[in-house]
């Protein structure tokens, strides 16, 4: 029903009785109507929905509150994490409790440690075992060596040990020395110190680990409480004798690198490695001097006052080394480096000790206790001493990280070279050997099964195992770990012997370089045994790792830096090329390039050694196996052994690049090498400044620190000279002075001065490159520093070569970028030998690189001519005169001219096929012979050398396949035949061989020396003779070598 408007156009109002009427559309028509209807029901929906519009708005905000209140949570949490006294301090403040953050509420506490109350149970646990092994270690270890520290306590015994049920209450140790009739006991003893335990490895199986393992971070503190007869042990100079004695006993089991492990399961395979794992690295420890220490020498009863004799004992944990002697002193310098393994960081600290050397008990200086994390390197610094005053000392430490690759090694070595250090050189890599079993040994000569142990050595460095008894297949799990100076160069040998170390069960010799091709550097196998059953064989795992400090201001360069002084890495000048300087056409050394020189070391003989190979107890006298150890200059030899000789002959000769720095000495170290330790039998050391002053040193050095002994040694000092006439004489005299048990002897030295390179190539991104320059002669290699971020670096490098033989040897040269090969250069040394002045100074294209890419450097030869080494090495040239005269038809005289006897001249006679006959001898002359021959009066030993021959037979179509025979009359026999090697198809054939005879100079000059040219004809026939020269020794002066033709 739709109503009407009222009257008077105004509607009817809702409540005034009427009927309820609907709004209706509006005088334009039915749409609007419609219009409105729909309207009005979706707003009626909408009201509908509003409620849950709301509940979802509400739940919405709850969930941003919870979420809010978590992120504080978790921010606060964060917080407490970070610095937890801070926050609690921070909280009771806001909260107005009006303390202050010294003021906390007493239970409120932050120690520096955290509880570990299940620790406490395990060790309520194990006790009782503790109490064991303490039962143990006190009779098996402490005991023997309180007994062995004084006559008196050779009956020194515990009577009883009793560690209580629980943890350190009601202990009781007693003991007894029957001499005296006197007991003692200790009531209560306790260790202070950080004890840390792993518990390691975990396994799938109850109890879950399957090692216990536990050692002090430090040395810990011994306080006993002594009863009886030892409450005299607490007089203080006896009882720091004691707790010393005990101290070191336990630090040998439970301090690092030592530790104490506990297997929890049976066969753990692990244990050796647990117990001696790879350490996280090496520090290095320069002990330079100390400064205004106390004195502590008084005489007249301290009336005058003297100085000190200052010495330095510096420990990390167990590992101790103590310095030399500075005798009054109060200002020493030791100038000593010292290498220490580091296993825990942060957590093990080093100690310095000072003391002063007196005759009876040495006086306590002074120490310090360096907090420094040993992980971090510290350049040069002076530490003040713990006691106050103005004493202090000079350190520094260098961190060297352990790698597991030989990328680093060849940096290492160059870098080691240029360090000169004592008492030992520097490490380049450290070696751990975990000896694990060995399988089917022989058994001794009764049958009987042996007692076999391990030594292991290394240079001179030896190491053994325990002694496992009674078996072929023992077990020992131990492990080893010796320091490596170079290996590249050195080996372990292994001896399997009997526990009376006079058997050999079986022995093993590894080449360290087999483990720098190993996958990280580890070798974990079966090795078969020498010398020993067919089967018998030894497992061990052994791993090396590389030492490298990880510091790039550290300069590789083949002269040393001096103390504190770092180089800085140039970078590439930034900006236009228009402010750029323009290119140098030549490089710019500095003024000790090429000042280098090379020191020829001819260690010779000894006399009169000390004889420390004693048997029965020293009732019979025996001799000693010496050997020399060389340094110089940071390099370091070793000669060969000669075996029970007190007056050995070595004869060996070694080469050394020096420079003019003062303070260098060349030193000889002679030892006896034995099965265990090496004995010492003197040193000596000359001055380097007397070589490079006198140029020659020839001298019998006595040896120090010994009773006998002294030792010839010849030093000639050969600096370079730029000519190439010289060469083909230095080669001779190097083959006639070279011994057979030394390196090929060097004939130059070449320098090369590496400046700068240009226009090397982007990386990809056209980023520029970080490059380095890797340098190598003959295998000896160099590196220079990395330049960063740079297409034109500037190295500003030198380095030296010793070369062998200039005709053969190249400079392999290539510029790197991490890894990546950015151009090569490779420049034979022929090239120098016929530049003027030896010297190449230019830039020189790189290959498999763009036209533009070059590199600017120096690059000089110097010859080694030796003045005196004995031998007068010169060419008989022969007139034309001569030679024209000499020639007949097609053939010519074929001589050798003896010195100051024209009628000693020797024709080689012909003896070659004809048409006529098979072997016909023609009396025509045929050419000529080089030869040299002399007597090494240093090697005792006759020389010679065949050079070459010439031939002159222009019509002779069969041409021969010659070779050179020596005979040495009137013996004949083949003990003093030599021959060269046969020259193929030729007529002017060059050996150049070596031959020599162990004789005195006066036997020598009573012998004939007759040379036979033949010709080769088949393998099993004797050469055709073409002729032979005949020379009486007698006639020469054989100590005056002469190549002649």
């Amino acid at each position: 029903m739709e109503g009407s408007p009222g009257e008077g156009g105004r509607p009817v109002p809702a409540g005034s009785g009427a009927p309820r009427a609907r709004l209706s559309a509006p005088a334009g028509g039915p749409g609007s109507a419609e219009a409105l209807a729909a309207l009005g029901a979706m707003g009626r929906r909408l009201l509908w929905l509003l409620p849950v519009y709301l509940a979802g708005v509400a739940l919405y905000l709850g969930w941003r509150g919870r979420r809010r209140s978590k992120e504080q949570s978790l921010r606060a949490a964060g917080l407490v994490l970070g610095d937890e006294e801070a926050a609690v301090s921070a909280t009771a403040l806001g909260r107005s409790l009006g303390q202050s953050q010294s003021q906390l509420p007493a239970w409120v506490s932050f120690p520096d440690v955290e509880k570990a109350e299940w620790l406490n149970k395990i060790l309520a646990q194990a006790w009782p075992f503790f109490g064991q092994y303490m039962e143990k270690l006190l009779v098996e270890n402490i005991a023997p060596s309180i007994r062995a520290s004084n006559t008196h306590l050779q009956t020194f015994t515990f009577s009883k040990i009793d560690m209580g049920e629980k943890v350190m209450v009601n202990k009781k140790i007693d003991v007894e020395v029957k001499k005296f009739f006197c007991k003692a006991g200790v009531k209560g003893m306790q260790l202070h110190g950080m004890l840390r335990v792993i518990l390691e490895p975990l396994i799938g199986n109850v109890p879950i680990v399957g090692a216990l393992t536990m050692f002090f971070i430090r040395r810990p503190t011994l306080d006993i409480n002594w009863t009886g007869m030892t409450n005299l042990l607490d007089i203080p100079g006896l009882s720091s004798l004691s707790d010393t004695m005990i101290m070191d006993s336990i630090a040998s089991f439970l301090v690092l690198p030592n530790r104490l492990l506990i297997p929890l399961v049976p066969d753990l395979h692990e244990a050796a490695q647990l117990r001696s794992p790879i350490p996280r690295g090496i520090v290095r420890v320069y002990l330079m001097e100390a400064k205004d220490l106390q004195s502590k020498d008084k005489y007249i009863k301290g009336m005058i006052e003297g100085k000190s004799d200052p010495y330095a004992v510096v420990r990390v944990g167990t590992q101790v080394f103590t310095s030399k002697v500075i005798d009054e002193n109060l200002n020493p310098k030791w100038n000593e480096m010292y290498e220490f393994i580091v296993h825990e960081v942060p957590g093990q600290e080093l100690e310095v000790e000072l003391f002063d050397k007196d005759p009876d008990q040495d006086d306590f200086l002074d120490w310090l206790h360096v907090l420094h994390s040993l992980s971090l390197s510290l350049p040069w610094q002076w530490f003040p001493l713990q006691d106050g005053g103005r004493a202090r000392v000079h350190l520094r430490l260098e961190w060297h990280t352990l790698m597991s690759d030989t990328s680093k090694l060849d940096q290492v070595l160059q870098w080691n070279k240029t360090l000169s250090t004592k008492p030992e050189p520097p490490s380049a890599a450290i070696l751990v050997v975990y000896l694990d079993r060995a399988q089917e040994l022989p058994l001794k000569k009764s049958s009987k099964e042996p007692n076999p142990m391990v030594q292991l050595s290394v240079h001179d460095v030896t190491r053994e195992s325990k002694v496992v008894y009674n078996t072929v297949s023992p077990i020992w799990d131990d492990a080893f770990r010796f320091f490596l100076q170079d290996p590249t160069a050195e080996d372990i040998d292994i001896q399997v012997k009997d526990d009376n170390r006079q058997t050999t069960l079986g022995s093993l010799t590894i080449h360290l370089s087999r483990l720098l091709n190993a996958d990280d550097l580890t070798l974990d196998q079966w090795f078969q045994l020498e010398n020993s059953g067919p089967n018998s064989r030894i497992y061990m795992k052994v791993v090396m790792r590389i030492l490298y400090l990880d510091a790039p201001e550290v300069c590789i360069k083949t002269r040393p830096c001096p103390p504190g002084q770092l180089d800085v890495i140039e970078s590439a000048n930034l900006g236009s090329s228009v402010d750029q300087p323009p290119r140098p056409t030549k490089a710019s050394p500095d003024a000790e390039f090429g000042t280098e020189s090379v020191i020829r070391i001819h260690l010779l003989e000894a006399e009169n050694l000390i004889a420390k190979d004693n048997f029965m107890g020293g009732m019979i006298k025996g001799k000693s196996d010496p050997y020399v150890k060389v340094r110089l200059g940071g390099q370091k030899f070793r000669s060969r052994v000669i075996k029970e000789d007190l007056n050995p002959r070595w004869s060996e000769i070694y080469e050394v690049v020096v420079s003019d720095i003062p303070g260098q000495e060349v030193e000889f170290d002679l030892y006896d090498k034995d099965v265990d330790k090496d004995d010492f039998l003197g040193r000596c050391k000359i001055p380097l400044r007397q070589v490079l002053s006198s140029k020659f040193v020839d001298e019998w050095l006595p040896l120090e620190d010994v009773k006998s002994g002294r030792l010839h040694v010849k030093l000639e000092c050969l600096p370079p000279t730029y000519s190439a006439a010289e060469l083909e004489q230095v080669l001779i005299v190097n083959s006639l002075i070279q011994t057979p048990k030394s390196e090929e002897l060097s004939s130059a030295l070449l320098s090369v001065f590496l400046d700068r390179a240009a226009d090397l190539p982007m990386r990809k991104g056209s980023k520029p490159p970080s490059p380095f320059v890797s340098l190598s002669v003959r295998g000896i290699s160099y590196k220079t520093k990395v330049s960063s971020q740079t297409a034109d670096p500037v190295w500003d490098e030198a380095f030296s070569f010793l070369i062998k033989k200039p005709h053969a040897e190249s400079l392999e040269l290539q510029v790197k970028d991490d890894g990546h090969v950015l151009g090569s250069l490779s420049l034979p040394l022929t090239q120098l030998l016929v530049a003027e002045g030896l010297v190449l100074d230019q830039w020189f294209q790189l290959n498999n690189a763009s036209p533009t890419t070059q590199i600017l450097m120096r690059v000089q030869l110097g010859l080694l001519v030796s003045q005196h080494s004995g031998v007068e090495a010169f060419h008989a040239v022969m007139g034309e005169d001569n030679e024209e005269s000499s020639l007949k038809g097609s053939e010519t005289e074929l001589y050798i001219q003896e010195d100051g006897d024209s009628r000693s001249m020797q024709e080689l006679r012909q003896r070659m096929p004809h048409a006529n006959s098979n072997l016909e001898l023609s009396d025509s002359p045929l050419g000529q012979l080089h030869l040299t021959v002399w007597y090494n009066i240093d090697a005792r030993k006759l020389i010679a050398i065949i050079h070459a021959c010439r031939y002159w037979l222009e019509k002779q179509n069969d041409i021969p396949d010659p070779y050179v025979s020596l005979i040495l009359l009137p013996d004949k026999s083949r003990v003093t035949k030599r021959k060269t090697a046969v020259r193929k198809k030729t007529l002017n054939p060059e050996f150049n061989e070596k031959f020599e005879w162990d004789l005195t100079l006066e036997e020598a000059q009573r012998r004939k020396l007759e040379a036979y040219i033949k010709n080769s004809i088949s393998f099993m026939s004797r050469g055709e003779p073409i002729g032979k020269v005949h020379i009486d020794l007698s006639q020469k002066d054989l100590t005056q070598g002469a190549a002649q033709w």
